[in-house]
């Protein structure tokens, strides 16, 4: 083999060039939030000078009042030297303000805050405009409040933030290039050594290969080793990279969840609330498709070697139910338990896996405020554990076509789904000699799903 170039010239240029393009998305990233921040402050700005304004209007003999306040305005100067527009309107008659402000192009909604960007006498401005319905007499009157303001300001807080983001990317970029070079030179030195102990092993020897080299190295090392080990071993591997893709994937995402719970209930502002549980369902949601597609893995690596441990149904039931109550309550969903004990003699990671998935499809697909019950109970020779929710149920086509890998039913509207949860649920019952029943709820109103085991 013909040599060519220089690894360690190609690892620093190639680590220059990472570097350049990380300073540019850091500065790009910086500018970019900087000016929303800015204009996020200006907009809040304008939309209490809004909302100032229009709880001042009142109502004298039959005619809509105003009075400005000061402090409607006076807020507006802590953005900057930047023009004040104000113009409110009774129906089609001008209280007070600028007759020529543009009106707003969306609909407006009592006491929701509409922002726009419009171009007046030759300047940007940026608008808030609210809508206040006040009692004229015996008539509601739609009084329009807009409030406007130049952008001088804004933009020359974006450009000083970015000229500073700008400095630090240049010298993160040299620092980076300086570093990349001593790190080339310095790290590929084993690289030889160990291509020469690779190469004076047997085509049978699969040993370990254990040598002293720079953590930059370790990956290489590991993956040598892992594949000796993955020829003689790969079943166990495979079950051990599911163990530990799940706790890779779950873990951070039950941080993320917890520090946004925390920060839920440390916040007033209802509009924060909302962003806040937004950011918990998507959570929720990214967990449970990346858990359901573990778990189905795990089905089809265990259901071979399956465990066959005395397990009660109605602690199963308890206990899923009790990890699922949290994402239960962000939607207002009560957990009803109905529990008679019911032994079985199974695998509890299997049967919790499937239990999970069918409970929490019934939380996901369930609307608000209504109620998911859990049944265990004893029929005949079977154990039986019965969800019922209030959702859309199981739609128009065959139920069990429900259970085939990635199929959804045809109601399941814009909910996120990867469709594993009846497959996982149906490929564990499968496998402990039982089945899976689905139906409509009674009432006609929801979907009842029912894993059948063989008592103990």
């Amino acid at each position: 083999m013909i040599p060519r170039g220089s690894i360690g010239r190609r690892l620093t240029l190639l680590l220059a060039g990472v570097a350049a393009l990380l300073s540019l998305l850091s500065w790009g990233m910086v500018t970019g939030l900087a000016r929303q921040a800015a204009e996020r402050t200006q907009d809040n700005v304008l939309a209490a000078s809004a909302i100032t304004i229009a709880e001042t209007l009142r109502s004298e003999q039959g005619e809509v009042r105003l009075e400005l306040p000061y402090s409607a305005f006076s807020m507006l100067g802590a953005i900057g030297e930047d023009r004040v527009f104000y113009r409110v309107t009774a129906g089609d008659a001008l209280l007070t303000g600028y007759a020529d402000l543009p009106v707003p192009d969306e609909a407006l909604l009592p006491g929701r805050v509409v922002f726009q960007t419009e171009t007046y006498s030759d300047e940007t401005i940026r608008m808030a405009a609210v809508l206040r319905v006040v009692l004229a007499g015996a008539q509601p009157v739609p009084v329009i409040v807009s409030v406007a303001q130049t952008r001088q300001g804004v933009d020359e807080i974006a450009a000083e933030l970015s000229r500073l983001a700008a400095a630090l990317s240049v010298a993160f970029f040299v620092v980076a290039v300086a570093l990349s070079a001593i790190a080339a030179r310095t790290s590929l030195k084993p690289l030889n050594e160990i291509a020469a102990a690779v190469s004076r092993r047997g085509p049978s020897d699969l040993r370990p290969l254990r040598r002293a080299a720079p953590a930059e190295l370790a990956p290489l090392m590991t993956a040598l080793n892992r594949l000796m080990d993955r020829l003689g071993q790969s079943i166990r591997r495979s079950e051990d990279f599911i163990a530990e893709a799940a706790h890779r994937v779950r873990t951070p995402l039950a941080t993320v969840r917890t520090q946004a719970e925390i920060a839920l209930h440390s916040v007033s502002d209802e509009t924060e609330h909302q962003r806040l549980r937004g950011i918990i369902r998507a959570v929720d949601e990214s967990s449970r498709s990346a858990g359901q597609l573990l778990d189905h893995a795990t089905v089809a690596f265990r259901a071979d070697d399956l465990a066959r441990d005395p397990i009660d149904l109605a602690a199963l039931a308890r206990q899923t139910a009790a990890t699922l109550e949290a994402t239960a309550a962000l939607r207002d969903i009560r957990l009803q338990l109905n529990l008679a004990p019911a032994q079985v003699a199974g695998d509890a990671v299997l049967l919790d896996s499937a239990l999970r998935n069918v409970l929490d499809n019934a939380i996901k697909y369930s609307p608000e405020e209504t109620t998911v019950t859990i049944t265990v109970a004893k029929l005949g020779g079977m154990g039986q554990i019965t969800i019922t929710d209030e959702g859309p149920g199981l739609g128009d086509g065959p139920a069990e076509a429900l259970t085939e890998r990635f199929r959804r039913g045809s109601n399941t509207g814009g909910i996120v789904g990867s469709g594993l949860g009846l497959t996982i649920a149906r490929d564990v019952v499968a496998a402990h000699g039982g089945h899976l029943d689905l139906q409509q709820a009674e009432n006609g109103r929801g979907a009842c799903v029912s894993l059948v085991l063989p008592l103990a």
